[in-house]
């Protein structure tokens, strides 16, 4: 077994040259301004009985600021959150929330009633409400019944069998009659 070193917690942190605290400092800044490009909202959904919701977080959004577009089953929810820089002499040092553009597309189901969809921007949340279809949504009996084809095809078969038994009935008429011919016949 080797011998490691063991390093405290504070070894991590502290950068171990000052060109190592620049290179920290500029990759920091990079992943910021790219996280200021981009910005993907939070999306709850949900199934109900009657339709889907969906929920989009957007914090600091106008609903001036918001698309939606549904087409072939995908509804594309799309917008953009700008980031607000004051002209007075504010110096941040940290920025978390996202900014940019955003688009989220969701593919529903062949059930929903696309002229039904309707969308309430409220507090910072979207909710989209899809409902469903009741024409296909609801469940139907349907009646098997027979074929031009099956129908001829069956009246064939039954004048094919009314003419057997009729055949059938002629030949045990005709044994019945010779039976008792010999019956009545004397014997020698």
């Amino acid at each position: 077994m080797a011998i490691q070193r063991f390093n405290g917690g504070f070894d991590d942190m502290m950068p171990q040259s000052f060109s190592t605290m620049l290179d920290r400092f500029f990759q920091d800044s990079m992943s910021n301004r790219e996280r200021l490009n981009r910005f993907s909202p939070q999306v709850d959904t949900c199934e109900t009985e009657r339709g889907f919701e969906i929920d989009v977080s957007l914090p600091g959004l106008r609903k001036e600021d918001i698309s939606l577009d549904f087409q072939q089953g995908r509804l594309t929810i799309s917008g953009e959150r700008q980031f607000n820089q004051e002209k007075n002499e504010k110096r941040y040092h940290m920025v978390e929330s996202q900014y940019g553009s955003f688009s989220r597309s969701f593919q529903l189901p062949d059930i929903v009633d696309p002229n039904g969809i309707e969308a309430v921007f409220e507090n910072g949340v979207l909710r989209v409400t899809v409902p469903k279809d009741e024409r296909k949504t609801a469940r139907q009996r349907i009646e098997v019944r027979e074929g031009s084809n099956g129908g001829n095809a069956n009246m064939r078969l039954d004048a094919q069998s009314q003419q057997h038994s009729n055949q059938f009935e002629e030949a045990n008429t005709a044994i019945r009659e010779n039976a008792s011919k010999k019956q009545k016949a004397p014997s020698k």
